[in-house]
């Protein structure tokens, strides 16, 4: 399989999670994943696009860099923004711990994005911004036989 890359770069407004989840999910077809992967990947795109709307920008208007590679049999995301940053990310990154409670938010963003892809990491940095990486990998038809 040839090696395919996207970038796609949109402002923090919350009508734009549709869009970033239809392209990627658009963009990976070539890898013709399953109904299921393809909802697994459309929910962690938009769990990622949300956290930047949400809380790296806190209702101002930021970026929102969304890059897609495929190599092989998987499918790389990047999501990264240039907002606030997270203060301790191994918190971050528990089940149910929110920033912003007052909001009703369950704080389980991250949780629904590792448990939906095969690799999920977070990089942040307090007032430049923070990346999420997330890979879905794919069977060949070989080891689907």
């Amino acid at each position: 399989m040839t090696e395919n890359y996207l970038k796609l770069q949109f402002y923090s407004l919350p009508r734009n999670q549709a869009f970033a989840r239809d392209a990627v999910a658009a963009f990976c077809l070539e890898l013709e994943p399953s109904l299921s992967a393809i909802s697994d990947i459309k929910t962690a795109v938009s769990e990622a696009v949300t956290n930047c709307t949400v809380h790296a920008y806190k209702g101002a208007t930021g970026l929102i860099t969304v890059e897609c590679k495929i190599e092989e049999n998987s499918l790389h995301i990047k999501i990264s923004d240039e907002g606030k940053g997270i203060d301790d990310v191994e918190q971050a990154v528990q089940p149910f711990f929110t920033s912003a409670p007052s909001d009703e938010r369950s704080g389980m963003g991250f949780t629904i994005m590792q448990t939906f892809m095969d690799e999920f990491k977070v990089d942040s940095e307090k007032g430049k911004g923070t990346v999420v990486y997330m890979t879905k990998s794919f069977k060949t038809e070989v080891e689907n036989a």
